[in-house]
């Protein structure tokens, strides 16, 4: 998610931009705003209707406290480079967003001040933060940085499709692989679209999805890698099938599955909230294409079925979903009373409208303050998503469904976490090295057991190289 997969944008992200604001706000006499300090910020937020978003709520900060904010903006893809190369040249950004993964990667690398994370959760008060989401981003029982929001993943259906053939709900993996089956009719609609590219996020996301649903764990509550256990055998066996007869040939990665499902070529998806305001036709840089979509913009929404944890089908495991939170990290050797300050400004006064850029794949982690327990989790209900037109995602959904995405935030799972093994998740992330032999099956290189094996192999050397 990668933190958040986002929608293709028509023209590319400003990298560095300076946020200033002049004078104003309330008059404080901190060490900061008497050196008038500049601090450093990335952010993984590139399209630019979100940049100029974070910097609108960026120089609202300035004009309270004086501190001057210089933004980078990054795809998700992007960071792990980004931080090694700033990294050996000694200029890491005072604050870094960063998904779950990489909070433990760059915590293990000494990168992260916990402490000064340790003092933002104080003042704001520890209890008003969802208790998973503090749990996942410790280490060692202290958080290594602040969460911020997260998101549940999706398997989004064409329900009018899915009525017409007689086919229920899809609650499991069995379900999945039945209608790819049944509503594929290759030349002009596929039953899936589904993740092949080697090396990527949205692959490795995407995959990790369907495999816990498919009971398949990583890494055991010894430390042992499993990927060649029966039940990842099963999910690398599906997933290849899926993705090798129901669902296009051409490599599918996080920007043609969308063009796919939004062209009606295909029954199924999996993808983030993030995508569910341009299914709704609000926003221009990602238009539903199908012919339906053209009397109605809003056709795939109002035809779309959302479900969030996934059965497997055998009724051996509970049911699944994979996640994504987002947090902010304040850098060891950071200008520490600046950055801190920043970070709770971003969870308290600037936290809606943080939120805002992207309500549907923002749910907040803080629920509310001191004051008002549910405060920024009934403010979010009432955000409006889009860009060239707003609405609140209830008008196209319903409020089930909407109240759903908050039910993923809270129990999403992850590879590795529960068994204690985040620094290893942190590295995988880096590296990816179970899509490539996955991607191999997909084109018929190798079997779905001999990518099993393989993946296994690659996982076990990254995690022997964290010895």
């Amino acid at each position: 998610m990668r933190i958040r997969r986002g929608l293709p944008a028509v023209l590319a992200a400003g990298a560095v931009a300076l946020v200033a604001a002049c004078g104003g706000g309330r008059s404080t006499t901190t060490n900061a705003e008497r050196a008038d300090q500049t601090i450093n910020v990335w952010i993984l937020e590139d399209q630019p209707v979100r940049v100029a978003a974070a910097k609108a709520d960026f120089a609202a900060f300035t004009k309270r406290t004086g501190i001057r904010v210089r933004l980078r903006a990054l795809g998700d893809d992007d960071l792990a480079a980004a931080v090694s190369s700033a990294s050996a040249d000694r200029t890491l950004p005072d604050v870094m967003q960063l998904p779950l993964a990489s909070v433990h990667a760059y915590a293990t690398r000494g990168l992260l001040d916990s402490a000064a994370a340790g003092d933002v959760l104080g003042r704001l008060g520890d209890g008003t933060f969802s208790q998973t989401a503090l749990s996942l981003v410790s280490r060692d029982g202290r958080p290594a940085a602040v969460p911020s929001d997260g998101w549940g993943e999706l398997l989004i259906y064409r329900k009018d499709l899915f009525r017409r053939a007689g086919l229920p709900e899809p609650r499991t993996i069995n379900d999945v692989v039945r209608a790819a089956r049944d509503l594929d009719r290759p030349g002009t609609r596929r039953g899936i679209t589904l993740a092949t590219a080697p090396g990527d996020t949205f692959t490795a996301q995407t995959f990790e999805h369907f495999a816990l649903a498919a009971g398949c764990q990583v890494v055991d509550d010894q430390g042992h890698i499993r990927l060649t256990a029966p039940r990842c055998q099963r999910a690398f066996r599906l997933y290849v099938d899926l993705a090798r007869n129901h669902s296009p040939r051409e490599i599918q990665d996080v920007d043609s599955t969308l063009r796919t499902y939004f062209a009606g070529r295909a029954a199924m998806i999996f993808w983030s909230p993030f995508l569910l305001d341009a299914m709704a036709g609000l926003r221009n840089d990602a238009i539903p294409t199908c012919p339906e979509c053209r009397a109605d913009p809003a056709f795939l929404a109002k035809n779309s079925g959302l479900v969030g944890p996934l059965q497997s089908g055998e009724g051996v495991t509970p049911a699944a979903q994979f996640g994504e939170l987002s947090s902010w990290g304040i850098t060891t050797g950071a200008h520490t009373e600046a950055a801190t300050r920043f970070v709770e400004y971003m969870l308290s006064d600037g936290y809606l409208r943080w939120l805002a850029l992207s309500p549907q794949g923002k749910y907040p982690v803080r629920t509310g303050d001191q004051q008002d327990s549910e405060r920024f989790a009934t403010a979010w209900m009432h955000l409006q998503s889009g860009v060239e037109r707003k609405a609140p995602l209830s008008r196209f959904y319903g409020q089930a469904l909407i109240d759903s995405l908050g039910d993923g935030v809270r129990g999403f799972q992850r590879w590795g976490f529960p068994q204690g093994e985040a620094p290893l998740m942190g590295a995988l992330r880096n590296q990816e090295p179970i899509t490539r032999p996955l991607a191999l099956a997909i084109v018929g290189a190798i079997d779905p057991p001999t990518a099993a094996r393989q993946a296994q192999l690659e996982v076990q050397a990254v995690k022997d190289g964290l010895r």
